[in-house]
């Protein structure tokens, strides 16, 4: 290009690159989203930036470096498939077109408080960090297979879809070499993290996902080195997780998560080390964690939404330590089938913490649960089970019963003595002894033998016995349940 071409303004961006000087057009304390008034005094052609990165004139001994603040830049940057050697910065400047850095490689890019209507860097090299800070995009920054060798750096930028894809921010398969910073990010529209990979951290605290009715973020596969900082994140819509790789923590504290009538979090098929909901508003819509893997799940019962989705669900350690009838109520969430499976994950972890009543309890309530599964005959037997022993957790019970039974025996044969069956030859009759010779079928005081009751009193040492076996076989079944467990 020829420079008696250009502007005063486009002059001095091209006299300072070379030697990497700064370009600053601001006045104080300017915002370039809300001042729209710039002039020709600091309006720079698109094309002049694109022939003055191609051609790098150079200074020897000098560093060559694009640094523009303030402008105004006009014209559609495009630097598709360019190889720059020069780092470019681009700060508080206003962009009337989409810039296209399609499969471009650039050393460094710094956008930090622009204003675009969007971004086309699908496929964009960075050999160095790219930094959005502050940015105000009006349309959907495509940044879909990116490699970033640095940090991607998106602190308070605000993404708006502005297109009828209803993605505000394209990264599926980007790569990211160190920290995806982007606290208080605003995003109005879907955000799209799939498959993509972080070497170092995720940090959007106070950050904010509006899309209701959708998907919210869209993060599948999603594979994290570190942590994801997620406190105090506020998303209406979907937080698609599904298959996400992180093997350190996944904050989610002080978050509020909205999606009604569907699923809120999808964390399913997740291998992440720990995971923590707690402390936040209670999660409106469905929270899926169906076949994930966890070190140490952290819930807050008070969190947890009417549908919970734990099928095949492993953790090690449970926190907060809750008491059991806290915690069961999530395992009837599901509003599917029984699911053996959680109730043994939940016993396994108050196990972990030594806390055997509480797994007790765990247990009980599991197989209560089974029993609504299966046919009349065999729930009958399973409540005379459960009220009688307490399906072997509740042995006491058993001998209440026994002690109930034997007084009301004892009472009635006190009151009216059977006859002998041969009279001058029965032993002194006995009412106690007689009772249990009636209940326990394995024991033979020589009472029953001798004596034959008549009327309803012959009845009754029918229900006698008959409530002995029934009593001695819940016994049983209880304690060979209990030592199998033990």
């Amino acid at each position: 290009m020829d420079i008696s071409e250009l502007t005063p303004a486009e002059t001095r961006v091209w006299q300072a690159f070379p030697r990497g000087e700064s370009v600053d057009f601001r006045a104080e304390d300017e915002d370039p989203a809300l001042d729209t008034t710039y002039g020709a005094e600091r309006t720079v052609r698109a094309r002049v930036l694109r022939a003055l990165l191609l051609q790098a004139p150079q200074e020897e001994g000098e560093i060559a470096a694009l640094k523009l603040t303030g402008a105004r830049i006009t014209g559609v940057l495009d630097l598709k498939y360019s190889t720059i050697d020069a780092a470019v910065r681009l700060s508080h400047c206003q962009f009337d077109s989409v810039p296209e850095l399609y499969g471009a490689q650039l050393r460094q890019l710094s956008l930090r408080s622009s204003v675009l209507p969007g971004l086309d860097a699908a496929t964009l090299r960075v050999g160095g960090p790219l930094r959005m800070t502050d940015c105000r995009v009006q349309g959907p920054v495509r940044l879909s297979g990116a490699r970033i060798s640095g940090a991607l750096v998106m602190e308070r930028t605000e993404f708006t879809a502005g297109d009828d894809s209803g993605s505000a921010l394209w990264l599926n398969q980007a790569s990211v070499g160190a920290d995806l910073w982007a606290p208080e990010m605003r995003a109005h529209g879907q955000v799209r993290l799939t498959g993509a990979s972080v070497v170092g951290r995720i940090n959007i605290q106070d950050a904010e996902f509006d899309n209701p009715g959708g998907i919210a973020l869209d993060a599948q596969n999603l594979t994290v080195e570190a942590h994801v900082r997620a406190r105090c994140l506020r998303a209406r819509g979907r937080i698609e997780l599904r298959g996400a790789r992180i093997p350190g923590r996944l904050d989610l504290l002080h978050a509020r998560l909205s999606h009604p009538g569907d699923t809120a979090l999808r964390a399913s098929s997740c291998v992440i080390g720990e995971l923590w909901i707690r402390r936040g508003d209670r999660i409106e819509g469905a929270l899926n964690l169906r076949r994930s893997h966890f070190e140490i799940l952290t819930l807050e019962p008070e969190m947890l939404p009417e549908r919970v989705l734990l099928s095949n669900l492993q953790y090690t350690v449970l926190t907060p330590h809750e008491p059991a009838e806290r915690r069961l109520p999530m395992l009837e969430r599901d509003g599917g089938p029984y699911e053996p499976h959680s109730y043994e994950q939940l016993i396994a972890a108050y196990r972990h913490v030594g806390d055997d009543d509480a797994a007790r309890l765990v247990q009980l309530a599991k197989l209560r649960r089974r029993r609504t599964t299966l046919v009349w005959y065999a729930r009958l037997w399973g409540y005379v089970q459960d009220a009688t022993v307490g399906y072997g957790f509740r042995p006491l019970r058993a001998a209440v019963w026994l002690l109930s039974v034997l007084a009301v025996g004892s009472i009635a044969y006190g009151l009216h003595h059977p006859r002998p069956v041969k009279a001058g030859e029965a032993p002194d009759f006995n009412p106690v002894f007689y009772t249990l010779d009636l209940l326990l079928p394995v024991i033979d005081f020589g009472q029953e033998s001798a004596f034959a009751p008549q009327g309803w009193y012959q009845w009754l040492s029918y229900g006698l016995i008959l409530t002995g076996w029934i009593l001695a076989t819940t016994i049983v079944t209880g304690v060979t349940r209990t030592v199998s467990r033990q």
